[in-house]
């Protein structure tokens, strides 16, 4: 049988049964417009937008680091999307995170105890204080005007902005001071702490008369003789004037161990520093 005839048989065919079964050709003409409705409504209740382009922050894996990996996990947890590119994906970068203040923190503290391996400032600064020590052993009768400044103003406050007996100044002047706790204590102390009963009693000695003479000032002359003290304290005159007459040797080992210390603190100063630096952006 020819093609054309066959094709006209089956159209006649498939039209004689539709014609017959209505309520199921009206059913398989409905249901798709009935999707088609669907998805208009769909469509023009929530009309479209435009997406912009989405930037993921990277996450470290573990052979990053640790705390790469647990700031990739922390941080990214809600995994958010940004318009522009993230620090993560610039080449050589692994992390997002490297100007936090956490990733400083442990960046610091890793350049710290690797450089306290070879640091010496703790060791210099032991050394300090036991030549201290030992000038304080050698020459253990300075007085508190040891370290007043030439032409100085205290004890003429004392007598005549105070009203100090002049025996009471004097033998405020000759009290003795620990030449080692000057340097350790005295510049966190001030003389209200004598009626306290604080350490500052270990760093001048004053007798029972002076102490209970000054507590008996008001609190504002009190503070006004401090002042006045600051203003005329010099605590490296007795070590550059007297020691270097009684003993030029421990003057010489203070002066050295002193230059030391510094040097140490320097190069200290210089590695946080070169830390910072390697920090910021490069321009």
């Amino acid at each position: 049988m020819a093609y054309w005839p066959q094709l006209r048989l089956l159209l006649w065919k498939n039209l004689t049964f539709r014609r017959r079964q209505t309520c199921q050709l009206l059913l398989e003409v409905a249901w798709p417009l009935f999707i088609f409705l669907i998805l208009i409504s769909v469509r023009l209740s929530y009309p479209p937008y435009e997406q912009h382009e989405c930037h993921f922050p990277n996450k470290a894996m573990p052979s990053a680091g640790t705390l790469p990996w647990v700031q990739g996990i922390i941080c990214n947890a809600n995994n958010p999307c940004f318009r522009y590119p993230t620090p993560g994906e610039a080449p050589g970068v692994v992390g997002n995170f490297n100007k936090s203040i956490v990733s400083r923190l442990f960046s610091d503290a890793q350049r710290l105890l690797l450089y306290s391996q070879k640091d010496t400032s703790m060791k210099d600064m032991h050394q300090v204080l036991r030549t201290l020590q030992q000038i304080e052993n050698y020459n253990s009768s300075l007085k508190l005007q040891d370290f007043l400044v030439d032409n100085e103003t205290f004890s003429g406050f004392l007598t005549y902005n105070l009203s100090l007996p002049r025996p009471t100044v004097d033998k405020m002047l000759g009290a003795d001071v620990s030449l080692h706790k000057v340097f350790l204590q005295g510049y966190q102390l001030h003389l209200t702490n004598l009626c306290s009963g604080s350490k500052l009693e270990e760093v001048i000695q004053l007798g029972d008369q002076e102490v209970s003479t000054l507590c008996g000032l008001p609190r504002e002359k009190l503070d006004e003789a401090e002042q006045v003290l600051r203003s005329n304290v010099d605590i490296l005159k007795p070590i550059l004037t007297e020691l270097n007459y009684t003993s030029p040797v421990l003057s010489k080992e203070l002066t050295k161990a002193t230059k030391t210390l510094l040097d140490s603190l320097g190069t200290l100063a210089q590695e946080i520093r070169l830390g910072e630096e390697e920090r910021e952006p490069s321009v």
